[in-house]
């Protein structure tokens, strides 16, 4: 079977990093932060690179609004600030000034899902994904490693359109590559397998991947996991083998159950005739249980147990 790198960094800090080194030689990239430079792991790029950093306070509409007038400019800007802020206070903003106005601001949402843990509800942001989706002229990406993270900064610095880029908190273990190139849209298959297919994003694709491990240990079920980090464009060419190859089919997501990566993907399949079982595990239609992001994954079922114990149902089934 294929195995996980151990090496574990947080994605914040990756993205940081790729940051900096890409500021080395181009001057054009500009961080706009609404007074999360120390969240979003960016004191050190306003260290190196003070003209390169405005700082807009507490104030995240008027982030918005900078960034996308810095953009309009011609400057590649990274608006930082957290998810749960960053899509909601801020979504008429992301909609007319960045979306509709075409300026290519990379909108980049650290904090994301539930890693806020016990700061609660008023903290997640399990509602980016369905609210961005409805919106043209925008990019949704949850990278799920350092690669993706790398690959992902590098290419929406590039692409000058606007994107949304989710970071959560946590150190996430590098997946194996088998030899995918990164671009959005395109889905990334991490393990391979023939009885099962999980897609999964962001940081849930690492316990789908322990899952298909354990299935395989203890049931001899084969499951092809794969990182569908770009929720908008969806990787339809992806989706059209799996629905051909695969009796079932589960996504697994850190966003509501409403409006994300599983209707997204049901969408699809339910209008292209898929006739096979499929479940989408995320976070149901409630008040979110306080806890660590683990023990909310734990309760919700995005975890190597719960992910295991609804294939095995599922499969019965199909």
């Amino acid at each position: 079977m294929e195995s996980v790198i151990t090496t574990e960094r947080p994605n914040l800090e990756v993205f940081s990093e790729t940051l900096q080194d890409l500021a080395k030689t181009d001057r054009d990239i500009i961080v706009v932060t609404s007074d999360s430079r120390g969240s979003g792991k960016l004191v050190p790029f306003g260290i190196k690179f003070p003209k390169q950093l405005v700082e807009i306070g507490i104030a995240e509409q008027n982030l918005v609004g900078v960034a996308a007038g810095i953009a309009s400019t011609g400057k590649k800007v990274f608006a930082v600030s957290p998810a749960c802020f960053l899509t909601a206070r801020s979504f008429e903003q992301i909609k007319n000034d960045v979306a509709y106005s075409d300026n290519p601001v990379n909108l980049i949402g650290i904090s994301a899902g539930v890693s806020y843990g016990a700061l609660g509800a008023t903290h997640h942001s399990l509602h980016d994904f369905a609210a961005l989706r409805a919106v043209n002229n925008l990019v949704i990406v949850a990278p799920a490693d350092n690669y993706e993270t790398i690959e992902a900064i590098k290419l929406a610095a590039a692409l000058q359109k606007p994107v949304y880029l989710r970071f959560g908190k946590k150190p996430m273990p590098l997946l194996p590559n088998l030899d995918f190139h990164f671009e959005f849209g395109k889905g990334r298959v991490v393990k391979t397998g023939k009885d099962l297919a999980i897609i999964a994003t962001g940081e849930a694709v690492y316990p789908a991947l322990k899952a298909a491990e354990k299935l395989w240990d203890e049931y001899q079920i084969a499951v092809e996991v794969l990182s569908m980090h770009t929720i908008k464009p969806l990787d339809y060419h992806l989706l059209h083998r799996l629905s051909e190859s695969f009796k079932a089919i589960i996504t697994v997501e850190e966003h509501s159950v409403y409006g994300g990566l599983g209707e997204a993907c049901a969408s699809y399949l339910i209008q292209n005739d898929y006739n096979g079982a499929f479940k989408i595990i995320g976070i149901p239609d409630e008040y979110t249980v306080t806890g660590s992001q683990n023990e909310i994954f734990d309760h919700y079922g995005i975890s190597e147990s719960g992910i295991t114990e609804i294939a095995v149902e599922l499969l019965k089934i199909s």
